[in-house]
C-alpha cells in the first residue's frame, strides 16, 4: 500500500470545495435552510484523528524498536488502511468545510456568526483528521531494508 500523496489530497480538497459550495447554493436556491455542520461533527472528527494516531503508536514502537517485537500483521494492515481512509476523508471534508465557509462568508445577506464559527470549526477539525491520518500512515510505514539484509538476499542461492 502506498502512502497518500499530496496530489490526491489536493484533488479531494478541490472536489470538496465545489461540493460544499454548490450544496449550500442549491439548498438556499430551493428555499431550504443552509446546512451548517453541528459542533458534534467537529468533536467526532477530532476524536477520530486522535484515536487513529493512538492506534498507530504501538506499530511505530514495534517497527523502530531494537528489540524484536511481534506485531500482528493483520492488525497493522487494518490500522494502515484506517489511517489512509482518515487522510482521504479528511481531505474531502476539509474541502467541503472550506466550501461551506466560502458560501457563508460570500452571501449577500450576512449569516449569523454562530454558523460562520461552526463552519470554520468543521473545516479545522477535518484538517486535524487529515493530519492524524497522515501521521498514522507514517507510523505504519516500514523502514527501508538494511544493506546487510539486501546483500544476503541478493547472494542467497535460488531454490
Amino acid at each position: 500500500m502506498r502512502r497518500t500523496g499530496p496530489a490526491v489530497l489536493i484533488s479531494l480538497g478541490v472536489v470538496g470545495v465545489v461540493i460544499g459550495y454548490l450544496l449550500e447554493l442549491a439548498l438556499v436556491a430551493a428555499g431550504s435552510p443552509m446546512l451548517i455542520p453541528p459542533i458534534s461533527l467537529s468533536i467526532t472528527l477530532v476524536a477520530i484523528g486522535i484515536i487513529v494516531v493512538l492506534l498507530a503508536i504501538p506499530i511505530r514502537r514495534a517497527v523502530r524498536s531494537k528489540v524484536k517485537v511481534h506485531v500482528d500483521p493483520f492488525r497493522a494492515m487494518r490500522i494502515a488502511v484506517l489511517a489512509k481512509a482518515c487522510s482521504l476523508a479528511g481531505g474531502l471534508l476539509t474541502g467541503t468545510g472550506i466550501g461551506v465557509v466560502i458560501y457563508v462568508l460570500t452571501r449577500p445577506v450576512p449569516a449569523p456568526s454562530a454558523s460562520v464559527w461552526l463552519s470554520v470549526a468543521a473545516a479545522v477539525s477535518a484538517v486535524i483528521l487529515l493530519v492524524g491520518g497522515l501521521i498514522a500512515e507514517y507510523f505504519c510505514t516500514l523502514p527501508p531494508p538494511k544493506d546487510e539484509e539486501t546483500e544476503r538476499s541478493e547472494h542467497a542461492p535460488a531454490h
